[in-house]
């Protein structure tokens, strides 16, 4: 009975909680009386697991570090490889996340998918083994391929807080978390349990093999499932989520899964159908969760072939599914086979499937070129070969525009004013359709380029912090402020500084500011964008050199591209003036002329303010004029008392006349 077609009310479950436990009781452990003859070959079964195990690894807890370094070193059985990449980070509770250094060794080409949500993450790789642009946000670094170098480069960037040795791997989940509880320094050890820091899901093409048990008649089949012991440190207790997925129509099938793994593993169960299990320790199935059966006096064998010898005791006449991995925190196995008996029956599949074409990886290989006024994609025919793909048809938009056969590589190229083109103001757009001859629907993918022509770049020298007005002159030992902007602005259009430098000479070498997007030295800092954003750094310039320079070039590689765009760099630069501190007749610069006039004001308003000072506490005061009182004053007492008033308020200065 389906396990999704189970009742709402609750009799039905007990019974098959008691029919499940009734199975597993009635059966009881034997030895074998002789070798097992079950020839183990790859079917078409599927099994999935996430694992916290790695080949070689560490983890320390570095709680003072300002910076988080991890290094992951990578390995691929070939190539191109797709790769989904997260790093979470748990809840902060408001303080703000620390910055993550991710330092990745890759020992093949891989199609990165990055995901760093909320993390200000630093990413340091080898160019030439990261096939796609890392998403925007995320500062990149460019690094040598060797071990030892990438080790020895971010042990120097800070502690590193875990590293790990991944043997193709297909999603990874990295949590930059604290880990109180292990040791301060990360030194490799073999079989390493990362914990909470690292989660993994490998690829497990041809994991799952199958057998039919010589001798043993009927039609009950066996799905095994050994899980292997971590590091011995790690053997705290666990629980393992086991999905077990059978493609059945109509009915349970007869079948048995057997649970194999170290003492301190219990199993969670979620299978769509009911079977008789078999199981080391606990476990418990997925609707009932708090019901857990135990047969303490039982214990499977720890060896493939002591397996294969319990399924054949439990009467199963084929092993539909055999698998080993390591400890893992969820297993999910999906079998075709349901084990009923069948008027003719189907052999076991003994020979590996063929696996399809990955379209997915094969469309983000195409990945356009983007000159002045050409857009052009390669696809090399190894890597199509290598995806397992046939490719019928390669064009854009316009169908008309075929991908030319060049020996090695298929070449789709058209210039901006062909094959349905879309211009704007800084975009040129297409469309890439592939036809493949295992799909009916042909494969799109939207493509851009940067039209390059229609954008200026412009650099410039600010003396302030603020930006407010631009210069072309610089004194030696003082600290400049850079800012490269676009014309026409776009917020389509993502900058990037890869390189700057000030070119002395030849009084003096080149100093280097900016160097894989990375400050150059102490006396470099990358600022934030302005609002509009261009792009803005400060150097500070050195305050003694022999001979002194008297003029420079600043000059900076600005890095360019859309979303779905390659990478266009773009030269630009501008000539500074360099004036030194004792030079005679020198220019004043902006700070200088500003200063000057600043003090000159404030010197002349407190020798005002001293001059009033001492004028008015040094003047004699002036004599009052005696007031006479008169009945009838007489037309010339008029005239001399008006002439006086008129007297006092002419001269207001006069602290008298103000009594």
């Amino acid at each position: 009975m389906a396990r999704s077609t189970l009742p709402p009310a609750p009799a039905p479950a007990p019974a098959l909680a008691l029919a499940l436990l009734l199975a597993a009781c009635s059966l009881s452990p034997a030895g074998l009386a002789g070798a097992v003859r079950c020839n183990l070959q790859p079917v078409d079964s599927e099994v999935t697991y996430v694992t916290s195990q790695v080949p070689e690894g560490c983890v320390a807890h570095v709680p003072n570090a300002t910076v988080d370094v991890h290094v992951l070193f990578l390995e691929f059985p070939r190539a191109p490889a797709l790769l989904n990449l997260t790093v979470q980070m748990s809840k902060q509770n408001g303080s703000q996340a620390r910055e993550v250094l991710l330092v990745l060794g890759l020992d093949k080409r891989v199609y990165l998918q990055l995901q760093a949500p909320g993390i200000p993450l630093q990413l340091a790789y080898h160019p030439e083994n990261v096939i796609n642009e890392i998403p925007q946000g995320i500062n990149t670094i460019f690094l040598p391929a060797s071990k030892s170098e990438l080790l020895a480069w971010a042990g120097s960037k800070g502690a590193i807080a875990s590293v790990a040795v991944l043997n193709n791997p297909k999603s990874i989940l990295l949590r930059p978390d604290q880990a109180p509880r292990s040791p301060s320094s990360c030194d490799l050890q073999p079989n390493t349990d990362m914990g909470h820091r690292l989660e993994w899901w490998p690829h497990t093409e041809g994991s799952v093999r199958s057998c039919r048990l010589e001798g043993v008649a009927g039609h009950k089949q066996a799905h095994i499932l050994r899980v292997l012991p971590g590091s011995g440190s790690e053997d705290r207790p666990r629980t393992v989520t086991v999905e077990v997925k059978l493609s059945c129509t109509s009915g349970d099938p007869d079948a048995v899964l057997i649970l194999q793994g170290p003492p301190y593993v219990s199993w969670l169960i979620d299978a769509n159908h009911s079977m008789q299990i078999w199981a080391t320790g606990k476990y418990s199935l997925k609707i009932f969760p708090d019901k857990s059966i135990n047969d303490h006096n039982h214990v499977l064998p720890d060896t493939p072939q002591g397996l294969l010898g319990e399924a054949e005791r439990l009467n199963a006449s084929v092993v539909a599914s055999f698998v080993e991995v390591p400890l893992a925190s969820v297993i999910s196995l999906q079998a075709s086979s349901c084990g009923r008996p069948q008027t003719s029956p189907t052999p076991v599949h003994t020979t590996p499937p063929k696996e399809s074409c990955n379209a997915d990886l094969l469309m983000a290989l195409l990945q356009p070129n983007c000159s002045d006024d050409t857009m052009t994609l390669e696809l090399k025919k190894n890597l199509i070969l290598t995806l397992r793909c046939d490719i019928s048809s390669l064009t854009f938009l316009d169908p008309r525009c075929q991908a030319e056969d060049r020996g090695d590589q298929l070449v789709l190229h058209s210039t901006y004013s062909s094959c349905g083109m879309k211009v704007t103001d800084n975009v040129v757009s297409n469309e890439v359709v592939v036809s493949l001859l295992s799909s009916s629907s042909p494969q799109r993918k939207a493509v851009q380029c940067l039209h390059t022509k229609s954008i200026s770049l412009r650099l410039g020298l600010y003396l302030s912090p603020q930006f407010l007005q631009a210069s072309d002159a610089i004194e030696l030992g003082q600290q400049g402020f850079v800012q490269v902007s676009m014309a026409p602005q776009s917020r389509e259009v993502l900058l990037k500084l890869d390189s700057c430098q000030l070119d002395l000479r030849p009084e003096a070498d080149p100093v280097e500011l900016i160097q894989n997007q990375a400050a150059k030295g102490n006396c470099v800092s990358l600022l934030d964008p302005s609002p509009r954003g261009d792009l803005r750094f400060s150097f500070l310039l050195r305050g003694h050199m022999v001979p002194t320079p008297k003029a420079g070039t600043l000059s900076c590689t600005v890095a360019m591209r859309l979303e779905t765009s390659s990478l266009v760099r773009r030269p630009v630069s501008m000539r500074l003036n360099i004036v030194s501190p004792d030079m005679p007749g020198k220019t004043l610069v902006l700070p200088a002329v500003l200063g000057i006039t600043f003090g000159a004001f404030l010197i002349g308003a407190l020798l005002t303010a001293a001059l009033w000072y001492i004028y008015s506490h040094t003047r004699p005061p002036s004599k009052r004029e005696p007031v006479v009182a008169v009945a009838a004053p007489a037309s010339s007492e008029s005239s001399s008392t008006n002439h006086s008033i008129g007297s006092t308020q002419s001269t207001p200065c006069s602290t008298s006349s103000m009594a």
